[in-house]
């Protein structure tokens, strides 16, 4: 699987992007009972503070629906292209909480779709858009998890990121949790070009 994606645009204005087995689209009211389903699985949320409640989930949406208005990337919403069905978010967020700038690559998904490698495959293609379409700072994208969340490292290094422990770090917001230790790894546009993929398709 290349991960590169075929990109279009939704008329909510979020790029569409498809790779061999996903969508990457903008968001609908349909998705929002799923997402609050996989949002209150305790495996699916081991590695954060807590599950959410349908609310939390919801404003969650909101609130990824108003950074793509606001910085013109964010989280898609992903379902798979032969059912249509939606099975969480990948995409390109800007964490509040950092003092420096930076954009991170990120994924959500539900349990039901682990272990098929859609992680990788979306997540290559939000680089690909990323590294396309978005200024970024340092010309790099980011991700990071807790020390402990294994699955997600594999992910990172899965799409070409290397960690650099000297910026390991403990998350600001999670003073009082026993995970707040995290890791994180990152990516140049030269390494991403360098592990096989080109840039979005137009």
């Amino acid at each position: 699987m290349s991960g590169v994606a075929e990109a279009g645009e939704s008329s909510d204005g979020v790029p569409v992007l498809r790779t061999d087995r996903l969508v990457l689209r903008g968001w609908r009211p349909a998705d929002r009972a799923p997402f609050a389903a996989l949002n209150a699985d305790g495996e699916v949320m081991r590695h954060f503070p807590s599950t959410l409640t349908a609310t939390q989930s919801d404003d969650m949406v909101d609130s990824i629906m108003a950074g793509w208005e606001r910085r013109g990337f964010g989280l898609w919403a992903v379902e798979r292209a032969d059912t249509a069905a939606f099975i969480g978010y990948i995409g390109l967020s800007s964490p509040s909480w950092s003092a420096e700038p930076m954009v991170e690559v990120g994924w959500r998904l539900a349990r039901s779709s682990w272990g098929n490698g859609f992680a990788p495959e979306g997540a290559r293609a939000a680089l690909d858009f990323g590294f396309s379409c978005v200024r970024l700072p340092d010309h790099e994208i980011v991700s990071f998890t807790t020390v402990q969340n294994a699955k997600s490292r594999r992910v990172m290094e899965k799409i070409g990121m290397r960690h650099d422990a000297s910026r390991d770090f403990d998350h600001p917001l999670l003073a009082d949790w026993h995970e707040r230790r995290h890791v994180l790894y990152s990516i140049s546009a030269h390494e991403h070009r360098a592990d096989g993929t080109v840039g979005v398709a137009r």
